[in-house]
């Protein structure tokens, strides 16, 4: 099933097996990028991971007392190459991929937001490259952490197969950004992990900002977003990261995608009091959503 509407960016939505009839992959044109979010995995989430959040917030925010948990990855085509941002834990990404007509060796570039294992778990599989054409880039940073300060042996064996064609970059502040491919930017969102980068997709007026895991349960970090989560290097840097950005969707009006927010994962972010509202997408909706 796939439908479609136009409005500021064209979403589209197709059921995948193993998922609900309206949830596995949506589809937003972005400009001349035409991106699609991936569920690689839901679950139920412990709050437990949430770091400061008292009884009474948690009676609020997530009164059942869990959450639906996500894992997303994303695949972007524009009108030159093809790309990956993240590759889950190397399960549901190849299906999905599949379904979408790519094969892993059509992909150009697997673009990193960090090197935790649910973001890098489809790089490799027994030392093969699963996306054998591709250069693989990360943060300078995230790549000297995970494989030399922190020597984490599953970063090292992720990249391995990749050689020569692992790229490192510096990333620039939020609203600047480096420009790895054409439309494409790199942002530092340090905190989550040392080098944790998130990716803003511009064309043709219009842009959609990949921030990756700036947050993990969103009924919580959307209202209070100071409060962090233990899966944060820096819970601090990652709450102070998190309230810049988030600043920064709301002042441009830059719709953002998440991978660990509900499917579609990707919406508008609003100011509400002190905190933030989110709205998902939805291919019934009316409304413009350009940058």
């Amino acid at each position: 099933m796939k439908r479609e509407i136009m409005w500021g960016i064209v979403c589209g939505m197709a059921a995948v097996q193993g998922f609900a009839a309206d949830e596995g992959i949506f589809t937003c044109q972005v400009g001349e990028f035409t991106v699609h979010l991936l569920v690689e995995n839901q679950g139920q989430g412990n709050p437990s991971i949430l770091l400061g959040a008292s009884g009474e917030v948690l009676n609020r925010y997530i009164p059942g007392g869990t959450y639906r948990s996500e894992v997303n990855t994303l695949l972007i085509r524009s009108p030159d190459r093809i790309l990956v941002i993240d590759t889950g834990f190397g399960g549901s990404i190849f299906e999905h991929l599949k379904t979408l007509g790519v094969d892993p060796s059509q992909v150009d570039a697997v673009l990193l937001t960090h090197m935790h294992g649910d973001h890098i778990g489809g790089l490799q599989k027994g030392g093969t490259a699963l996306f054998p054409r591709a250069s693989v880039y990360l943060a300078q940073q995230e790549k000297a952490y995970w494989t030399e300060t922190a020597a984490n042996h599953g970063a090292v064996a992720a990249l391995a197969p990749y050689g020569s064609k692992v790229r490192t970059f510096l990333p620039r502040p939020i609203g600047a950004g480096e420009e790895l491919f054409p439309g494409i930017r790199a942002m530092a969102a340090f905190g989550h992990t040392p080098g944790h980068t998130l990716y803003q997709v511009e064309s043709k007026g219009q842009k959609l900002l990949i921030w990756g895991d700036l947050m993990h349960v969103q009924d919580v970090q959307f209202p209070l977003p100071a409060i962090s989560v233990s899966y944060d290097t820096d819970p601090q840097a990652a709450g102070i990261i998190r309230k810049q950005v988030l600043d920064y969707a709301v002042q441009n009006k830059i719709p953002i995608a998440g991978m660990h927010l509900r499917y579609p994962a990707i919406g508008r972010v609003t100011a509400e009091g002190a905190g933030y509202r989110f709205s998902p997408l939805t291919t019934d909706a009316a409304e413009g959503v350009d940058g």
